[in-house]
């Protein structure tokens, strides 16, 4: 299987197993070396006393964590209930709000008939 595939789909298992957490960590120590790396690079230019700061440290974190956040919450709790109701397919039942709206615009534009329910006017 390919790598970068085992760690951008979502496990399906609704419990933490070890193969999600290993997911987690993985993902985790993804970022960590890549922001490593990062402040490593920008040691190396004229920026280094910016970089070496407490708020330039948290800066790029915060800059790279924009980028690696959906990759890091994919096996989080929430965020599984938000991909299961983005990713519903034909067979999903639809919501009650989606079931009133068609029932509201189901005689839509269509003229009422005559007084009294159809029995052909007053009585």
């Amino acid at each position: 299987m390919n790598v970068w595939k085992w760690l951008t789909t979502p496990d399906p298992s609704s419990k933490y197993t070890t193969g999600k957490i290993g997911r987690i960590a993985a993902r985790f120590f993804l970022f960590l070396v890549v922001v490593t790396l990062i402040q490593s690079l920008l040691a190396a230019t004229p920026l280094r006393p910016y970089a070496a700061s407490w708020w330039g440290s948290a800066l790029v974190v915060f800059a790279l964590y924009i980028p690696f956040a959906r990759i890091l919450i994919l096996d989080t709790p929430g965020a599984n209930r938000q991909a299961q109701s983005f990713g519903r397919g034909a067979a999903a039942k639809p919501s009650a709000s989606a079931v009133r709206r068609k029932e509201r615009n189901r005689f839509a534009g269509v003229r009422k008939g005559p007084p009294g329910g159809g029995r052909g006017g007053r009585r």
